[in-house]
């Protein structure tokens, strides 16, 4: 088998899509005496010509401002996402950490759901029963795994994903803010879960608001601004970078591809 890796090449993704004109005669006469315009479509601009390659054993964190492409840069990755140009070459098992509320029934226990879900991300019913108890364990909900999952708080919810999703030792981990939730004791096993997996080769990808954090687990940093790689390399160089810029407003270095 060839080594895993991720390779985008002048990736561009775009949303297009129409609104609604129907605003009723309210809408009309506003438009008609303002002598606006109301317009029937749209188009967002969500990545541009991202060109990124991350080999076998590789922690990279995204950074960047709320909507600027870093989670729809995982997506892609995911293949949630087709890119609308460019190219994506994926290979191995990916595990993306988000859209959490796929693939539970809220009105099921934990239990339930850790079968459930485990079928989703491709374990057999055997290995499912085999890692029940560590899976249970690592959760740290005891006898909320009883309950059913809509009375879950958000980080219980995490919680119980992270740990099925995990168990499936993937080859490619995706993360979106998960380290961010939860409480500190999780996210301290969560850490030590990853590091596990780099130690194997693995790849780990995630976006995170949390400077500190992520230069700790990181050895790389990709910080996407407005759908563009703006820097790319040493986790303490972009993070510095980006800091300069959020307090001056200008960027401190062209991307590095």
């Amino acid at each position: 088998m060839s080594e895993i890796g991720i390779e985008l090449k002048g990736v561009g993704l775009r949303f297009d899509g129409r609104i609604d004109t129907q605003a009723g005669l309210r809408g009309w006469l506003v438009d008609r005496v303002s002598g606006r315009e109301r317009k029937s479509g749209f188009s967002v601009q969500a990545l541009r010509q991202v060109s990124l390659k991350i080999s076998q054993g590789q922690r990279v964190g995204l950074i960047g401002l709320n909507g600027a492409g870093k989670s729809s840069l995982l997506k892609v990755m995911a293949g949630i996402y087709p890119p609308t140009e460019g190219a994506v070459v994926v290979r191995g098992r990916v595990c993306p950490l988000f859209e959490f509320a796929t693939g539970f029934e809220m009105n099921q226990s934990g239990w339930d759901n850790i079968r459930i879900r485990g079928m989703l991300v491709g374990m057999t019913q055997e290995e499912i029963e085999a890692k029940m108890p560590a899976i249970a364990e690592f959760t740290d909900l005891g006898e909320f795994l009883d309950y059913p999952v809509r009375t879950y708080s958000a980080g219980m919810f995490i919680r119980l994903a992270f740990s099925i999703s995990t168990s499936v030792d993937p080859e490619i981990l995706l993360i979106d803010e998960v380290m961010g939730a939860g409480d500190v004791r999780f996210a301290d096993k969560a850490a030590r879960r990853m590091q596990s997996f780099m130690e194997q080769g693995k790849i780990l990808v995630f976006a995170t608001h949390n400077l500190e954090h992520l230069k700790t687990m990181c050895e790389r940093v990709v910080w996407i601004d407005r759908g563009e790689v703006v820097s790319d390399g040493r986790a303490s160089d972009v993070v510095d970078q980006y800091l300069a810029f959020g307090a001056s407003g200008v960027r401190t270095s062209p991307a590095a591809m």
